[in-house]
């Protein structure tokens, strides 16, 4: 039995507990929302609701900034590692498999083979 507590993407959290759970200010995560890495749900009330995956997204780019990178690019690169790995599941899910030269955690080898 699946329910909205196992879901990773409904939105759970208010903008100030958000910020609380990650270390982060509100005014961070808006600044995710302006750069278009995550676009939270809204309250009846009009309020900002995070999910957990959205969280997951916002520590990545924070850490990201923390290495010195500018944020429109440590949010294009979470963007780009999100879409990849939700691919794989995709390809595992009708199937497939994923091989070591595909898997995105490893790095790419730059030198040919001796």
């Amino acid at each position: 039995m699946s329910t909205s507590f196992d879901d990773a993407d409904y939105p759970a959290y208010t903008m100030g507990r958000a910020a609380d759970m990650i270390g982060v200010t509100p005014a961070f995560l808006r600044s995710l929302g302006v750069a278009g890495l995550i676009e939270p749900e809204r309250s009846l009330g009009g309020h900002r609701r995070y999910s957990r995956h959205q969280l997951q997204l916002a520590v990545r780019v924070r850490q990201m900034l923390d290495e010195g990178l500018p944020l429109t690019a440590a949010c294009r690169i979470v963007l780009l590692e999100d879409r990849l790995a939700a691919a794989h599941r995709h390809i595992l899910e009708l199937g497939g498999t994923i091989t070591e030269g595909d898997d995105a955690n490893l790095p790419t080898k730059t030198q040919p083979a001796a």
